[in-house]
C-alpha cells in the first residue's frame, strides 16, 4: 500500500471507531509511549559476552542453529539497532548479567557498572532505558540446580553477592539514563526428584533475597522485582521459587512481581493473574512469551492471550503499573526477524486493546446485559484496527505490513552471512 491509501484507509477506520467513542488519534499516542523492553539474549542464543561458546544449563535451552548469531557486544548492538528500527514505539533494552564486556575475564560476583559503560552509551545515542537480570545459571556454582537457596553457605554468598553487584549495576543504568532499571531476580533453583524437605531451600531464598535488597536504593534509579517458575529442566518435582512464595516475598517486601506467560501451568494465564495481583503488589514486570508444551519461549504470537493481556493492561489503566517485557529465544529462524515479529505483535496487541469500547462493555456487564457485552466484543474483532495499525507504523517511519522483512533480508545477505 502507498501513502494515500494508507491515509484513505485510516481516516474509514477513524470514523467507525468514532462511532463507538474511540478516538483513534489519542489510542496511537497512548500505545506509542508505552515502553516495552526488549531482551538482548534473542540475538545471541542466551550465550553472553564471558565464554559465548560455554554450554547453557539451569533449564536454559536454545534450539536451531541459524546463520549469524551475534558473537561479541558490537554485532548485538548492531543486530539490535536494525531490530530497532523496524519497531514503532518506546523501546527499552533489557540485558542479563553475562552481557559484560571486559578484557580480562570477571567472575559474576565482582561485575562493576564499568563493565556495561558501552552498554549505556549506546542507550543514550538511542535514547532508551535499560533493565537488568543477574545471571544464576550457566556457572560452575549453579550446576547442581541451586543458588540462592544452595545448602552451602559460600555458595550461597556467591550469588548472593552476584546479585548485589547487579543491584549497583542497575542502579548505574537509572542515574544514567534518567529512568528507573528494573533488575528482575529469576535462579533455577529446584530438584528433579521428589525432596524430602520443601521448606529449607525456601528458607534459605527467603534470607538470601532479604540480604540482597537490605541496601536500600531510590526507586528512582532502580526496583527490584522477583520472578516465580512451575518447573523447568532438571527441576521437574520441585521449584524453590514458586508462585506462592514470590507473591508472598513481593508482596511483603513490598518490591516487583514478575509474571512470565511460560511460567505456569499450561492451562494457567497470566491475564488472569494481572487483576487479582494488582489488589496487594504494586508494580509488575511482564515477561510475555510463548509458551508450547512446556516452558519454551517461542516467539510471541498475536494470539489470544497476548491480546487479553494487553486489554488487561489497557482496560485497567495499569499503564504506570505494568512494566512490559519480552521473553523468548528461537535460534531456527533469523533472530533480528524474531525481535521484531515479536515486538510489533506485543504493541499491535496494545494498540487494539486501546481501540476497545472497555469502559462501555464494563457497563454492560453492570447492567447485566451479557448479550450486549458479547455481541461488541465479538464484533471488536472485525473491526478496522488494523487499518489504524499501518498508519500508527507510517507516522513512525517503520515499515508497514510485511515490507519489514525486505530490509531483514537485505540485513542478512549483508551481514549476518559474511559473520
Amino acid at each position: 500500500m502507498n501513502r494515500t491509501d494508507i491515509e484513505t484507509a485510516y481516516q474509514i477506520a477513524k470514523k467507525q471507531f468514532a462511532e463507538l467513542g474511540i478516538d483513534t488519534d489519542k489510542a496511537i499516542e497512548k500505545v506509542n509511549d508505552i515502553p516495552i523492553s526488549i531482551h538482548c539474549w534473542q540475538g545471541d542464543d542466551v550465550r553472553g559476552f564471558e565464554s559465548p561458546e560455554k554450554e547453557l544449563s539451569g533449564g536454559i535451552q536454545a534450539t536451531g542453529n541459524y546463520v549469524g548469531r551475534a558473537t561479541n557486544a558490537t554485532q548485538l548492538r548492531q543486530d539490535l539497532d536494525k531490530a530497532f528500527s523496524l519497531i514503532p514505539g518506546a523501546k527499552r533494552l533489557n540485558l542479563h548479567a553475562i552481557y559484560l564486556e571486559s578484557d580480562t575475564p570477571v567472575d559474576r560476583d565482582k561485575i562493576e557498572p564499568k563493565h556495561f559503560a558501552n552498554w549505556v552509551e549506546w542507550a543514550k545515542k538511542g535514547q532508551i532505558g535499560l533493565d537488568f537480570n543477574p545471571s544464576c545459571f550457566s556457572h560452575a556454582l549453579s550446576e547442581n540446580g541451586m543458588t540462592l537457596s544452595h545448602p552451602d553457605e559460600k555458595v550461597r554468598q556467591f550469588w548472593i553477592d552476584h546479585c548485589k553487584a547487579s543491584r549497583r549495576v542497575s542502579e548505574y543504568f537509572g542515574k544514567e539514563l534518567g529512568t528507573p532499571s528494573v533488575m528482575n531476580i529469576w535462579v533455577p533453583d529446584g530438584m528433579k526428584d521428589m525432596p524430602a524437605d520443601r521448606l529449607a531451600p525456601r528458607q534459605r531464598l527467603m534470607e538470601s533475597l532479604d540480604e540482597i535488597i537490605s541496601d536500600k536504593i531510590d526507586t528512582k534509579y532502580h526496583k527490584d522485582a522477583v520472578e516465580s517458575k512451575l518447573f523447568g529442566i532438571g527441576a521437574e518435582a520441585y521449584t524453590v521459587g514458586s508462585n506462592e512464595f514470590y507473591m508472598g516475598y513481593a508482596t511483603s517486601r513490598d518490591i516487583l512481581l514478575c509474571l512470565d506467560a511460560g511460567h505456569f501451568h499450561p492451562t494457567e494465564v497470566i491475564s488472569d493473574k494481572i487483576s487479582a495481583c494488582s489488589l496487594y503488589v504494586n508494580e509488575f514486570i511482564l515477561h510475555v512469551t510463548r509458551p508450547m508444551r512446556w516452558d519454551s519461549d517461542h516467539i510471541v504470537s498475536f494470539d489470544t492471550e497476548t491480546q487479553e493481556i494487553a486489554k488487561e493492561i489497557v482496560r485497567h489503566n495499569l499503564f504506570d503499573r505494568v512494566n512490559v517485557g519480552l521473553d523468548f529465544f528461537d535460534a531456527s529462524i533469523n533472530r533480528i526477524a524474531a525481535w521484531v515479529i515479536g515486538t510489533r505483535n506485543m504493541r499491535k496487541a496494545l494498540l487494539k486493546a486501546l481501540l476497545e469500547p472497555s469502559d462501555h462493555l464494563k457497563q454492560l456487564e453492570l447492567d447485566g446485559d451479557y448479550t450486549s457485552r458479547l455481541a461488541l466484543l465479538e464484533e471488536g474483532h472485525s473491526m478496522p484496527w488494523a487499518a489504524v495499525w499501518d498508519y500508527y507504523c507510517m507516522r513512525n517511519e517503520v515499515p508497514v505490513g510485511t515490507q519489514w522483512l525486505q530490509d531483514v533480508k537485505a540485513y542478512e545477505e549483508e551481514t549476518l552471512l559474511n559473520r
